[in-house]
């Protein structure tokens, strides 16, 4: 008979019969130790002398006993916990246990554990809440936002997180809304873009809504995947709510509006935008339900018209400050019921209203219902004329800043509003191109009050000095900016200064006609003394009036921007360097400088540069590196972007030194 088993030990049978069925399909006996033989005579019991293998290879691991329990279960037990740091740290087993921590309501957690008994149909309600129940739990990744993670915290106490791009997740959302209980609770939360796989959905929404009651601030942008639910959870359970934004959310319907207004009173501010389901039905339910909203704005919204907008505005009247309506479809009505019954009103924004005429601006001022607006922006408005503008001149009173762009008036509307504008301060006029040099200059002598004034790209203005009386001087006048106005030249230049006196800050970038002999002027004219000045883009001035300008000005001036003009050169560094002692932002990109001029700003005993930038310099070279370093103690942002005469060595050099300044390269 052949030997069954030889080996150096006892032999033993094993007891209890084969452990397989046809112990030659098991593969472990095929690999037992070179010195075992093992015979297998057919439908015969083994015998063997390794019994370590079974306990080894063949006994199946058995999982941990918590986790072969059913969500119900689990989801009792997990409710019970004493503290929301126990709960926190229960969170960062698994994802399983995080999202069962995350669907339990505030409400639901119980304080006695002795007390409570088993509520089949609360459990029942949290298995269908759509989350895996069978599924086993993973261990923490770097997917899941702990718990511990530094959150920004209000003065009030509570915290503020923002998610961005991909890490928007449910994960991080339901982490958020276990771990915040006992840090004083999520008072802002900030959504911005979403993850394109594991992106938000109304999941996360929700366990937030459940765990966070005392969110007041809730900002949603680009998450197509949030719809009615999420937010309906919201208003179930963070009834402080005082603070929505809804942007790029197409998936958000009236519903949930209708669950906003009947749950959350305090809503004080309200912006929907590009939200493609939202319509007046919505709004109305806001307007009934939230009497103390003080800011609306409404962008882009197909389905929302006089309606909604008549609702909220009527219903909100007493606490209503600011009202922002851009592209939406609403006609003269709605500008009519904001004249009428926007008495609280300081803010008023109108923006591509394609469906107002110049009858609804008309009705709105002369409703004489806006006598605190403070600020008014119109864009796009083809309703907007010089009856209409005259018009919002009378009914505002109090009106200090005015902002039109794209917008169909002349000279007569806009001296006509500057005139009965008695309060006003800051214009601002972009691309209104009927708009003349003679109009700006007549309502400067108009306006006795204004501080500021801004054209951008006004192509009706041009030089007609010749024929124009000069007007009466606007010694009120502190900030100047002129951009990009092509036919604003020399002359006009040089009678601005002499009718504004004051000017403490100039911009007049882009201005590629103005020379030195239109600067001057205005150097000259000015007797505040200048604080901040930006000529950048101005490639016909040269050293003559950056050496003016450091003489007559040097001890006010803070700040000065030359980007692009090229026939600045090393003259100009010297005489600020001589007399700009204040100076603290310096901008000569593009310049015609050299490292001697940077060695002039070096050797300056008071000057304290903070700001430097050297941009496209390319005649400045390693040869600086000394005189650089020396304004290391100052200086805290230095920009050498294409100095393509700085070594690579020299960058690291400067970056060992002024190791506290910001170096672009």
């Amino acid at each position: 008979m052949p030997t069954l088993v030889n080996y150096f030990g006892d032999d033993e049978f094993f007891q209890g019969g084969a452990s397989y069925a046809n112990l030659m399909d098991s593969s472990p006996f095929l690999s037992l130790r070179s010195h075992v033989d093992v015979y297998y005579p057919p439908l015969k019991r083994s015998r063997i002398s390794a019994p370590f293998i079974f306990e080894e290879k063949f006994v199946p691991k058995k999982k941990p006993s918590i986790e072969v329990l059913p969500d119900e279960c689990l989801y009792e037990i997990l409710r019970r916990l004493p503290g929301g740091q126990e709960r926190s740290v229960c969170a960062s087993v698994s994802k399983r246990w995080l999202l069962l921590l995350s669907s339990i309501n505030r409400a639901e957690i119980c304080s006695n554990t002795q007390s409570l008994k088993l509520n089949e149909e609360l459990v029942s309600d949290k298995a269908e809440k759509g989350f895996d129940l069978n599924k086993e739990p993973r261990p923490v990744d770097d997917n899941i936002e702990m718990i511990q993670d530094v959150q920004e915290v209000e003065s009030d106490g509570c915290l503020t997180r923002s998610l961005e791009g991909k890490k928007a997740t449910d994960i991080r959302l339901a982490a958020i809304s276990v771990g915040n209980g006992s840090r004083g609770g999520l008072g802002k939360l900030l959504i911005r873009g979403t993850n394109s796989t594991r992106g938000v959905t109304d999941i996360g929404l929700s366990a937030i809504g459940r765990g966070c009651p005392s969110l007041r601030v809730l900002s949603l942008w680009n998450v197509p995947s949030i719809g009615d639910e999420g937010l309906i959870e919201i208003a179930n359970g963070c009834h402080m709510l005082e603070k929505l934004d809804l942007s790029q959310c197409p998936s958000i319907s009236n519903k949930a509006l209708f669950a906003i207004a009947e749950n959350c009173p305090n809503l004080a501010s309200l912006t929907i935008e590009s939200c493609s389901k939202i319509g007046n039905e919505g709004l109305q339910a806001i307007g009934r339900c939230c009497p103390n909203l003080q800011c609306i704005t409404i962008k882009d919204c197909p389905l929302v018209g006089d309606q909604g907008v008549v609702s909220l505005i009527s219903s909100a009247s007493h606490a209503l400050l600011k009202v922002n309506l851009e592209v939406v479809n609403i006609t003269d009505v709605s500008l009519a019921v904001i004249g009428q019954y926007g008495k609280n009103v300081k803010d008023l924004v109108l923006t591509g209203l394609q469906s107002v005429s110049e009858r609804g601006f008309w009705v709105m001022g002369k409703a004489e219902g806006l006598q605190k607006l403070k600020s008014i922006k119109i864009s796009c408005c083809g309703g907007v004329t010089d009856l209409a503008l005259q018009a919002v001149g009378k009914g505002c009173p109090n009106l200090k800043q005015l902002s039109l762009r794209r917008c169909s008036v002349s000279d007569d509307g806009f001296v006509a509003f500057a005139r009965s504008a008695a309060s006003l301060e800051s214009l601002q006029l972009e691309e209104c191109n009927s708009i003349t040099q003679s109009g700006v200059l007549i309502a400067l002598s108009n306006c006795g009050k204004l501080k500021s004034l801004n054209l951008v790209k006004c192509l009706g203005i041009k030089d007609i000095v010749s024929r124009l009386t000069l007007p009466s001087s606007c010694e009120s006048l502190r900030s100047l900016s002129i951009l990009n106005c092509p036919g604003f030249s020399n002359a006009s230049l040089a009678l601005v200064g002499k009718i504004c006196p004051q000017l403490q800050y100039v911009d007049l970038s882009g201005l590629c006609a103005i020379t030195d002999s239109g600067i001057l002027p205005l150097l000259q004219s000015c007797k505040a003394g200048l604080v901040k000045v930006n000529l950048s883009g101005c490639m016909n001035l040269t050293d003559t009036v950056i050496s003016a300008l450091a003489k007559l000005h040097g001890e006010t001036l803070q700040l000065l921007n030359l980007d692009g003009c090229r026939k600045i050169s090393n003259a100009s560094l010297v005489a600020i360097a001589e007399n700009c002692s204040l100076l603290k932002e310096l901008d000569v990109s593009k310049c015609a400088i050299t490292d001697f001029g940077i060695a002039a700003l070096s050797c300056a005993k008071e000057l304290e540069l903070q700001i430097l930038s050297l941009s496209g310099c390319s005649q400045v070279s390693d040869k600086s590196l000394p005189y650089l370093a020396n304004m290391g103690q100052t200086l805290f942002g230095l920009n050498l972007q294409h100095c393509n005469s700085i070594s690579s060595g020299t960058i690291e050099l400067l970056v060992e030194r002024l190791w506290r300044c910001d170096i672009l390269v």
